[in-house]
């Protein structure tokens, strides 16, 4: 740990935002699983319901750079790709 006031203050902050991040990396995890759950499932309705809701996670991740845009577009495509292959 540092001795200067100010870099302690910092590591606290800087493990705050370590724990929020993680937050955040996980709710969007889930909401990807979720949209590939009910794609396995067949059901479209739920599925396109997941999408959106995914869809609205992933760009939060690119504002608060948790994830890369690249990596952000990736994922959608290969979500609708998903969603999309449902009959």
């Amino acid at each position: 740990m540092a001795n200067i006031k100010s870099q302690k203050k910092r590591a606290l902050t800087n493990l705050k935002r370590q724990n929020a991040k993680a937050g955040q990396k996980s709710e969007l995890k889930t909401a990807i699983k979720k949209v590939l759950v009910a794609v396995e499932a067949g059901n479209k309705e739920e599925a396109v319901k997941a999408y959106n809701v995914a869809n609205k996670a992933l760009d939060k991740a690119i504002v608060s750079s948790i994830k890369k845009k690249n990596y952000v577009a990736r994922q959608k495509s290969r979500l609708a790709k998903a969603v999309n292959s449902i009959a």
